[in-house]
């Protein structure tokens, strides 16, 4: 099975040989990464690229993927692994998979209110595969940073 996705402007589009399991991040970064309350990312493997999307190193953990000319984020990329985690908001067929669990609960905000019943998961070292770092060292901005920092 093949799925397919990509940016809003069309300028970077990819298909992915395989999806495996979808998870709600709650995390900080990827707040911020999304702008949104957290990020639906799907784990994918076999992604091939038409057009090159940017990326940014937002942590020693992972960098993430997303389109130069739009803005759309795309992935999340772990450090030292093959397989990528999709936004499940740029596949073309969203539908296509349903979450599995929450991770990254520690940050939800208050005001969320999901009673799906999903597994919830504090971050952990490691991540969820536990072949992450044990220690995140993140390299997005930080209010109150001092200024020679950004």
């Amino acid at each position: 099975m093949s799925v397919t996705g990509g940016c809003q402007c069309g300028r970077v589009r990819y298909r992915a040989a395989t999806l495996g399991r979808m998870s709600l991040c709650h995390c900080r970064m990827c707040q911020r990464a999304t702008g949104n309350a957290f990020a639906p990312l799907v784990t994918a493997s076999g992604v091939t690229f038409e057009g090159t999307p940017a990326r940014f190193t937002s942590s020693n953990a992972a960098e993430r993927g997303f389109c130069r000319d739009c803005g759309t984020p795309l992935f999340y990329a772990p450090t030292g692994r093959d397989d990528l985690e999709l936004m499940v908001g740029s596949l073309d067929d969203p539908n296509a998979v349903a979450p599995a669990l929450h991770y990254g609960i520690e940050s939800r905000l208050g005001w969320l209110h999901l009673a799906d019943g999903l597994p919830e998961i504090a971050t952990r070292p490691g991540g969820l595969s536990g072949q992450g770092p044990v220690r995140i060292d993140s390299r997005q901005f930080q209010p109150g940073a001092a200024e020679e920092t950004r």
